[in-house]
């Protein structure tokens, strides 16, 4: 009995995080290494953005001209200033097993970014193997080399430095993250509701702007030759996704997935599930409604809050899942963005740690189908709508905590 006591305060005390993360970091370190050695590389995009950075280093900047053999450049400029830098240390991207080793080390710098959200929001250790048991996240990183992982890099520092009040910094890199792919575009609402909570209209108005700033300093170089195709290839709201990738909507057919009643349907289904969370869970930390959230914040008159690790943890991850789930296409490159977001939210939705273990191995089989399927699609939305209705129905600590501003608040959130 006391060994199985012992196993139990292990699984579930928060404190042995502090020594269970740091050995499986470094469990998976060598796993990362295992896969480069043992498995081969798997060339989908590489060649391309090789190809791309090339004219960009030879001097086109005209976005309606940078092509590459699988088509035109489709991502924003921070993703052609980092695949450049790429284009240089691998030898004009020869050298893919440096490569490989670069994105060994991007992917465990950013898990340990996971584990150090995880471990200021109070998660418990049973919670950290499901963190480095992916193999779909794996091949994402160190066997397809995929833009995604910066712009998930950027995703979880967004989350760690608004856990420590970092918002300026925040911000900063949020918006750089979306200047690599534009899917941290579906974090706006919650960075918009964080800003709001913990420092009202002022400081939100600020943030803005500065993250606008951000996009065109990095843009500068393309928007002053022709704004119309940067703005267009970078940020293309209305791409028609093929049906043969996806990974979600196979199920629904061919002919409902390209017709635009469909793409309709979702956008709408995605505005009212955000509408939903701001005005059951995201406000909630105000005292308020959403309509007496909304006037006080107009009025100057809202009350700096002082937000738990645990709800901007939960915001920002609810938010991302509610875009996933509502997304026309998802390829596999995106479970960049969940893989490491589900166990959080399926333990914030008060799921029995078995259950959890369950949806997640479930959720993982259907994104290591390939090509998808009816059956593997249907979980993948079925797993993606748990996550959201879970955390909506049964989050924990979702309130965050309520304080008025004093001396001490100024004096710990300076910015």
């Amino acid at each position: 009995m006391d060994l199985y006591r012992c196993a139990c305060d292990i699984a579930r005390n928060p404190k042995h995080t502090r020594w269970v993360a740091p050995l499986l970091l470094v469990a998976d370190a060598f796993l990362c290494a295992l896969i480069i050695w043992k498995i081969p590389y798997t060339e989908i995009d590489w060649t391309t953005y090789m190809q791309q950075v090339s004219l960009f280093l030879s001097g086109e900047r005209d976005y309606a001209l940078i092509k590459g053999s699988t088509g035109p450049l489709v991502y924003p400029a921070a993703h052609v200033y980092i695949y450049s830098l790429l284009y240089h240390v691998t030898d004009e991207g020869r050298d893919i097993f440096f490569g490989q080793i670069l994105f060994a080390v991007l992917y465990l710098v950013t898990l340990a970014i996971v584990m150090a959200c995880y471990r200021r929001s109070g998660a418990p250790p049973y919670l950290f193997p499901l963190l480095v048991l992916s193999k779909r996240l794996h091949s994402v990183f160190v066997l397809r080399l995929f833009n995604d992982c910066f712009a998930a890099l950027a995703m979880w520092s967004t989350i760690l430095l608004f856990q420590k009040r970092k918002w300026l910094a925040g911000v900063i890199v949020w918006t750089s993250g979306v200047a690599v792919k534009m899917t941290l575009l579906l974090l706006a609402p919650a960075v918009a509701v964080i800003i709001a909570l913990s420092g009202g209209m002022g400081r939100g108005i600020r943030l803005a702007i500065v993250s606008i700033l951000v996009q065109v300093l990095l843009a500068v170089p393309f928007l002053h030759v022709n704004t119309v195709s940067y703005l267009s290839r970078a940020f293309e709201l209305t791409r028609q996704f093929l049906f043969r990738w996806t990974v979600n909507w196979r199920f629904v057919g061919e002919d409902m997935f390209l017709s635009k009643q469909f793409s309709l349907a979702l956008l709408i289904v995605h505005a009212l599930l955000l509408a939903i969370f701001v005005a059951v869970r995201w406000v909630k930390p105000s005292g308020s409604n959403l309509p007496g959230f909304s006037r006080n914040l107009l009025n100057g008159t809202q009350r700096t809050i002082i937000l738990t690790d645990s709800f901007i943890g939960t915001t920002m991850l609810a938010s991302m899942v509610i875009g996933l789930l509502c997304a026309r296409s998802l390829h596999y490159q995106f479970f960049a963005y969940l893989s490491w977001a589900t166990p959080f939210l399926l333990w914030k939705s008060r799921f029995h740690p078995v259950l959890i273990y369950g949806l997640w191995f479930l959720q993982e089989w259907a994104w290591n189908v390939y090509p998808s399927t009816t059956a593997s699609s249907l979980i993948v939305v079925l797993s993606l709508g748990i996550q959201v209705f879970g955390v909506l129905v049964n989050a924990r600590d979702i309130l965050g905590e309520r304080r008025l501003e004093n001396n001490q608040s100024v004096k710990q959130h300076p910015q």
